[in-house]
């Protein structure tokens, strides 16, 4: 039996489920709602039953199945979440916010604001990682973190309906490691971009500041010694 307080923490994790996932796989966040709905796994809210239809659902799955696909391709991926850019974090927050309704305008407006954060998070970090990897020559790694990232979107859309307390606490942990992996990713990006460039236009690399000129001691004044000094008497 549920209460009203535990529809509300599953709705809240709802919602940060979508737009934390959304960040990383919009179609297959909105296949997987649907077809979760359609197939009656579970009791969508009122605002996400446009995407349980037939129609809906089939046009999200191939989608789905080209952004699967397109996501396995070294540079495929880099471009393909380089352009996804203008659709995960929108889609993030509509669907936060479809989660709680237009008839609840002021915590819908809120759940869009966070929605659209996590997307902007877990899109961050995965365009940052994924061009790092793709700086490597083997394919493995690349497709490795794809099934990676498609089983946490299907594992935190799962988790945060059948269990939401220990969503938020996965959700919380996954974001601090989001953000130490952007951080590393983003400064070896940029540094390789750096190399590039200098490369192609000819640019020396930096190396380590020049050290300070080595003083001779033939350059320097004699020095006196200030104990040998000689008193002389007054007559």
């Amino acid at each position: 039996m549920t209460t009203p307080t535990s529809d509300t923490l599953q709705l809240l994790a709802l919602a940060a489920a979508l737009g934390w996932a959304s960040g990383l796989r919009a179609f297959l966040v909105m296949f997987a709602v649907g077809v979760a709905g359609l197939a009656g796994w579970v009791q969508l809210p009122p605002g996400l039953h446009a995407l349980a239809s037939p129609v809906a659902v089939g046009i999200t799955g191939v989608l789905a199945l080209l952004e699967f696909i397109g996501d396995k391709i070294p540079g495929v991926d880099s471009l393909l979440d380089f352009i996804s850019t203008l659709l995960r974090i929108p889609m993030g927050a509509l669907l936060a916010a479809s989660v709680f309704g237009l008839d609840h305008g002021f915590v819908a407006a809120l759940a869009a604001a966070a929605g659209g954060s996590l997307a902007a998070v877990s899109h961050g970090t995965k365009l940052t990682t994924r061009a790092a990897i793709n700086t490597s020559p083997e394919p493995f790694s690349n497709v490795g973190a794809s099934f990676g990232e498609d089983a946490l979107v299907l594992g935190g859309l799962w988790l945060s309906w059948a269990h939401p307390l220990v969503f938020f606490v996965a959700l919380v942990l996954a974001l601090i490691a989001m953000m130490w992996l952007a951080r590393k990713s983003f400064h070896f990006v940029r540094d390789l971009l750096g190399k590039m460039v200098r490369l192609f236009s000819g640019r020396p690399e930096p190396g380590p500041p020049p050290a300070p000129p080595a003083i001779s001691s033939r350059a320097l004044p004699p020095m006196h010694d200030v104990t040998d000094v000689h008193v002389q008497d007054k007559p």
